[in-house]
């Protein structure tokens, strides 16, 4: 799902989404991550129309991510969704997952 929305960037910005490529873990979009996304979708997280975004959510929690780091304000790093994604991860046996944004996740504290 990522390599497609990349297509459309800014060269910057494939070009570093490129650099970390080959040391990524690809997940696969399976039965059991459409069903947490419709599971999201039916809990009313998100509309059908913004169901891309309850995809990538549910494939990081089933992939086992630690956390999801994303621009997307709107649909997944938003203060009333992430307890609300969290809860239906709980519900259906799964654990919760962190959702931040790039600047609180990165440092540009000289070392």
């Amino acid at each position: 799902m990522v390599e497609e929305e990349i297509e459309s960037a800014p060269a910057c910005v494939r070009s570093h989404f490129m650099q970390f490529l080959s040391s990524s873990e690809l997940a696969e979009i399976s039965p059991e991550v459409l069903d947490l996304r419709d599971a999201y979708l039916s809990a009313g997280i998100v509309t059908p129309k913004s169901k891309d975004d309850a995809t990538h959510v549910a494939l990081a929690t089933i992939a086992q991510c630690e956390i999801i780091v994303s621009w997307n304000f709107k649909h997944i790093v938003h203060f009333q969704k992430i307890p609300k994604y969290n809860a239906v991860n709980v519900l259906h046996g799964y654990r919760t997952i962190n959702i931040h944004s790039p600047s609180e996740v990165i440092s540009y504290d000289p070392p």
